[in-house]
């Protein structure tokens, strides 16, 4: 493509030495910090009220709130295996999460691969210490696994769920975390975060999402 000019093979090849140099691109590191940030729910802001005039009646105490579906939903998730969702718990589970406080945290595996090494293994340790602060402590976090739009469909299914398996595992081993509070699951290539780059590094992530649910003994 380049001919057979002199000038074209050092052109070529400055630039295979520029590319063996810069060495792989590292995923980003997100700190601690950064994922108590955004796993944090918003306050609400603060309702305005008028004044009350002296004598006014008190007004009425909200009135409690039975579980909501989704919630129950997302308790029938506890202790089941990423590979075990269906495709209808995958997506229900999916638009649950929507509404939560989220991150997603870059994850370079190896090629097929869902062993934490390098900078993925920092990332994971991160969200442990971070999910076992005080302000986290006891939440029900979601742990889900994206690969990029390379190979197929269900071979991407799987790693992404071994991924997601992968990071559960190293939380409740390493810090302590109840398997109970984190339900897991794996989009494959179906949820890309950059669309117009299939292949994009930032498609490869762990998304953690708190689910704003506390586990309690009676589940």
């Amino acid at each position: 493509m380049f001919g057979s000019s002199s000038g074209g093979r050092y052109l070529v090849l400055g630039a295979a030495l520029a590319l063996f140099t810069a060495g792989p691109v590292r995923a980003e590191d997100i700190s601690e910090a950064q994922i108590l940030k955004a796993l944090s729910p918003q306050p609400a802001a603060a309702p305005r009220t008028r004044s009350l005039s002296i004598g006014a009646p008190a007004p009425a105490a909200a009135p409690m709130i039975a579980p909501s579906a989704d919630t129950a939903f997302v308790d029938t998730l506890r202790n089941k295996p990423s590979r075990a969702l269906s495709l209808g718990e995958r997506e229900k589970l999916g638009s649950v999460a929507a509404s939560k406080p989220q991150i997603d945290l870059p994850m370079e595996f190896d090629y097929n691969s869902d062993v934490l090494r390098g900078d993925a293994l920092k990332n994971a340790d991160n969200l442990g210490r971070a999910l076992t602060s005080a302000q986290m402590r006891g939440q029900t976090f979601m742990i889900a696994g994206h690969t990029d739009a390379k190979g197929g469909e269900a071979a991407n299914q799987r790693l992404s769920e071994r991924r997601a398996e992968a990071v559960k595992s190293h939380l409740v081993q390493n810090y302590g975390i109840p398997a109970a509070n984190l339900i897991t699951v794996g989009y494959g290539k179906t949820h890309l975060k950059v669309n117009s780059d299939p292949f994009a590094r930032e498609n490869r992530r762990v998304q953690a999402v708190n689910m704003l649910q506390v586990q309690t003994a009676g589940r």
